[in-house]
């Protein structure tokens, strides 16, 4: 069954592949063509800080400057704009820069998952002028300490820069995936506290569960003010048992019984065990010897407490 759900895997992945190939050489080699001087071409394109559209077009020769230009995102009575700068480049071209907001958490366009279209509106007195906005080839991933955000660190959901078959430029936004999304760490000599929220999904009458190899924390989830909620546990029901430090992971349930693992995964760096390390903290719980309790991210950024026995002194 494994064999076969690879197999399948490798084929879609291949069939995407090409897929996509087609489409780059259908709009190089048909429509880029077809619509040269109706469009224009967007030189860069991208979704930063995952919900704000950034875009760099450059407008068609016969472009005269207009008296102001927009955005639009849209159609219909779904449809959004925000004000777009245009000017004369070198040589004589015409250029435009445009930034929109996606989400009404962030102050910006209240979307939820679908498809729409990006134009240019361009208005010259009365009359005004439409423009698609064509991308020629999708927005490609750089490298380096950080990443594209993948998601909006407010709201969680995806949004990323498509293109329709004829190679107009589209936002793509889809529902956040279900998280358990830590926000703060707090550790006191009574115990620890993990503040978190929950996105993509209900969870009805939460509970936390706090889990190492053979060993199981059951704690109560307390629901705060803007969708934040708070699990707590001793230290002291955290010491390890033997002289091996314990690592603990934090997965909270519902009714329903879906577990989900508090982690980090709403940012755009690509190392979060290096860049969000957090300062190992040696405790004393009563009756207990001291520990050191060093939270911190997997390289899939799951939340891990590993409690650590210090030697003892003489």
């Amino acid at each position: 069954m494994r064999l076969r759900r690879a197999h399948l895997n490798t084929a879609g992945r291949r069939l995407a592949v090409h897929a996509a190939a087609l489409r780059s050489w259908l709009i190089l080699r048909i429509f880029l063509p077809l619509r040269h001087g109706r469009t224009a071409r967007l030189r860069y394109a991208a979704v930063l800080d995952g919900h704000t559209v950034n875009l760099h077009a450059e407008l068609p020769a016969s472009t005269t400057l207009p008296g102001s230009a927009h955005l639009v995102l849209g159609s219909g009575r779904q449809r959004y704009e925000s004000t777009a700068r245009v000017y004369e480049g070198p040589e004589g071209t015409v250029l435009m820069d445009a930034v929109m907001l996606l989400g009404a958490e962030v102050g910006g366009a209240p979307i939820g998952a679908g498809r729409r279209q990006l134009r240019l509106r361009l208005t010259h007195g009365r009359r005004s002028r439409r423009l698609p906005l064509l991308l020629v080839e999708p927005p490609v991933p750089y490298e380096g300490p950080t990443k594209p955000m993948t998601a909006s660190g407010v709201t969680g959901r995806r949004h990323r820069i498509g293109r329709s078959v004829t190679g107009s430029a589209r936002v793509v936004t889809a529902d956040a995936r279900p998280g358990a999304e830590v926000l703060k760490v707090h550790i006191t000599h009574a115990g620890l506290a993990v503040d978190f929220r929950v996105l993509g999904t209900r969870i009805d009458e939460p509970r936390a569960e706090f889990l190492a190899s053979g060993r199981r924390i059951q704690q109560p989830v307390a629901a705060g003010e803007g969708g934040i909620s708070r699990v707590e546990v001793p230290l002291e029901r955290m010491t390890p048992r033997r002289t091996r430090p314990e690592h603990w992971d934090v997965v909270v349930h519902g009714t329903s019984g879906t577990g989900l693992r508090l982690g980090r995964r709403l940012h755009d760096v690509r190392n979060p065990l290096r860049v969000f390390a957090m300062r190992g903290t040696v405790i004393a719980p009563p009756g207990h010897r001291p520990l050191l309790v060093q939270p911190r991210y997997t390289a899939a950024g799951n939340l891990r407490i590993t409690c650590t026995p210090m030697p003892e002194a003489g």
